[in-house]
């Protein structure tokens, strides 16, 4: 019988694209949409010390769990736990599931912005004035928005850049029960973006440690620019002071540490195995310790600092307009494709500025696209290695994802596509799936597979043993908090809206739902079908999925050192 050729793995053909890459993921588009917005709205600098405590207490912990995990077993999301605790095998299957629905979605977003690219290259910006065809008798256009009059008395108006993000972009429908046609456009942008993803990564980590180079680095030249331009617009103190001003009354809150929490949670990109696989491609004595908590400090900065392009940017809208800033201040798509195209278009030379925004826009969310899909295609190639580490296979198996993928979300492209993408967005990839893949994950490592023996691990790869601290949290404060904010999520849980006036019908709610769980039911339903199959009593099979399997690299040091120690004493005691 001929013998099937399996291709190696591979590894990162330097340190560079390893921090690349997980810099290019984990610095995405929560980063200039979220923060600034969730710093604002919840205390301004006070907003830093739940934030913080977040950061410490479960962010670089599990960031670096999650990285060592992945460094210590070389493989992906899925089959690194059968080294590690086989008995929670079902958090790589969950954590991967929301990985499916973060593809889908995430891209559509890339789409948006590429048209917005598209349109930035007019001579004068669409979004800027009412004379278009999909504007309405209420359209008022940027340049008047500062008019007072029209401030009280016309309550029913829109601004040039809603009109045309709802009715030129979108072409919005009543709602989600009248999805309506596709967006031809939105289509073939759609259609590009993952074009430009399936290329990058086709080849695995061949090709994606050769792409980040570019789409890591030059979303940093952009955030620059646009950093140095809005800090020398009028106004723009102004929207600094309003971002930062600090309310420690705030602190009282549950709901600030919540949306802390929330925030550090996607940020950091844990609990959804994607370190697992980027830190698999290492080499085994890569030192993932120090490299993780530059990271770490890398993507907080980068908040930080975005917040100040957008909110000097706003300010000097809310200048020019004649307007408080809480009133121009916006989040997710609402900020990136209302607010900041608005300000922009009251810049001088505001074409240059679109192009440099939305080309940060669509290198931050690409990165991230493609190195969601790198994580899912990697962890079902070493699902089934004999079957897809075969040349020519992976190429075949990530066209086919990728067309899955497409045909799911073109519901997302439709008139009523902006409802079912919220509803994505706000149930499938929600904080509370995350929270508790998170606290199971950290407990299933510190409790089961031991906290002692994952730092040993870390020493072994690195050279240096973790700080005490890092030990804590695993064992404790990280458990905890995510136990706490899982359930928090649910006490303080608020039916999705969108606009604030539209609300879904209960079948969607229903439908969100099933998403949610569909990711989260995983876990239990793969510990019952570990503990009904396999040889041996309950018992017995209990003890064995609680021990990782004896094939991994320390494993292999431990048992040599054990047989080298036992044949020493076997000679003593035949020389005596």
């Amino acid at each position: 019988m001929r013998k099937v050729k399996v291709l190696e793995r591979g590894h990162w053909a330097s340190k560079t694209e390893f921090i690349l890459a997980v810099a290019g993921n984990i610095v995405g588009l929560g980063n200039v949409w979220r923060f600034p917005y969730l710093c604002y709205k919840n205390g301004g600098g006070a907003f830093l010390v739940p934030y913080m405590v977040l950061v410490l207490t479960c962010g670089v912990p599990l960031f670096l769990l999650e990285t060592a995990m992945g460094q210590y077993t070389q493989e992906g999301a899925i089959t690194c736990w059968r080294k590690v605790c086989p008995l929670a095998e079902g958090i790589g299957y969950a954590g991967q599931v929301v990985m499916l629905y973060g593809c889908i979605s995430y891209i559509i977003i890339l789409a948006w912005a590429l048209l917005y690219l598209v349109f930035s290259f007019s001579s004068q910006l669409p979004w800027a004035s009412c004379t278009n065809d999909w504007n309405t008798d209420d359209c008022v256009e940027v340049s008047a928005l500062n008019d007072t009059i029209f401030q009280s008395n016309h309550t029913n108006t829109t601004s040039a850049a809603t009109e045309f993000w709802e009715r030129r972009v979108l072409s919005i429908s009543s709602g989600i029960d009248q999805l309506g046609g596709i967006r031809w456009e939105l289509l073939l942008c759609t259609m590009a973006m993952w074009v430009t993803c399936y290329f990058c990564i086709w080849k695995g980590v061949r090709s994606t440690g050769k792409v980040v180079y570019f789409t890591a680095t030059l979303p940093y030249l952009m955030l620059v620019i646009l950093l140095i331009r809005g800090l020398t617009l009028p106004g723009a103190v102004s929207g600094i002071i309003f971002y930062l001003l600090p309310e420690p009354s705030r602190l009282l809150d549950p709901q600030v540490w919540m949306e802390a929490g929330s925030q550090v949670f996607f940020s950091y990109s844990i609990g959804i195995g994607t370190l697992i696989v980027l830190g698999s491609y290492n080499t085994y004595h890569s030192n993932c310790y120090r490299d993780c908590l530059w990271l770490c400090l890398l993507n907080s900065g980068t908040s930080l600092v975005a917040g100040f392009a957008v909110f000097s940017v706003l300010g000097f809208m809310a200048q020019e307009q004649n307007m408080p800033v809480e009133q121009v201040a916006e989040s997710g798509p609402g900020l990136a494709f209302i607010a900041y195209p608005q300000a922009i278009a009251l810049m001088p030379l505001s074409q240059l500025w679109a192009v440099c925004f939305f080309v940060m826009i669509i290198l931050l969310g690409l990165d991230t696209q493609f190195v969601a899909m790198e994580v899912v295609m990697t962890s079902l190639i070493d699902l089934f290695p004999t079957v897809l580490r075969r040349a020519g296979q992976r190429e075949f198996s990530l066209l086919l994802f990728c067309l899955i993928c497409f045909l799911l979300q073109l519901v997302m492209i439709t008139e009523g596509g902006m409802y079912i993408f919220q509803l994505v967005d706000y149930y499938a990839c929600n904080g509370a799936c995350i929270l508790f893949l998170s606290m199971l994950e950290s407990i299933a490592v510190a409790w089961i597979f031991g906290a002692d023996r994952l730092c040993g691990i870390i020493k072994d790869m690195t050279g240096v043993r973790p700080n005490a601290f890092f030990k804590i949290c695993w064992l404790y404060l990280t458990p905890l908090v995510s136990l706490v904010s899982f359930i928090c999520s649910f006490v303080e849980y608020t039916p999705l809206t969108f606009n604030r006036w539209y609300v879904y019908p209960a079948w969607a709610y229903v439908l969100g739902w099933v998403m949610a769980l569909s990711s989260i039911l995983l876990i239990p339903g793969r510990v019952l079908v570990k503990l009904g199959t396999g040889p041996g009593t309950l018992s017995q099979r209990w003890q064995r999925l609680c021990h990782p399997e004896a094939d991994h690299p320390l494993t292999q040091k431990e048992g040599t050192a054990l047989e080298d120690n036992g044949r020493e004493q076997l000679e003593l005691l035949t020389t005596s």
